[in-house]
């Protein structure tokens, strides 16, 4: 599978989840990587392109990290909306 396809999949994994539940990490790569089939090792490094460029962001709260994201506040507070 394609890398950018596979993000495209992690992302509507996020989004389906988005006001549900915070996603950890290793939620997103179990369940994309059971729904597509896919190893996990590749799902994790597409995942964590996605966190490099600001598709995706970790957040922490209640003592426990979580991926999910960013609003458009806040992409643009960071620069890369405008």
């Amino acid at each position: 599978m394609e890398i950018t396809e596979l993000q495209n999949k992690i992302y509507a994994f996020c989004e389906a989840a988005k006001g549900k539940k915070k996603l950890k990490e290793k939620d997103i790569i179990k369940g994309v990587a059971e729904a597509e089939s896919v190893p996990g090792d590749e799902v994790k490094k597409a995942l964590r392109a996605m966190i490099d460029v600001g598709k995706l962001m970790y957040s922490y709260g209640g003592g426990a990290s979580s991926v999910e994201i960013p609003s458009e506040e806040y992409l643009r507070e960071k620069g890369l909306l405008k």
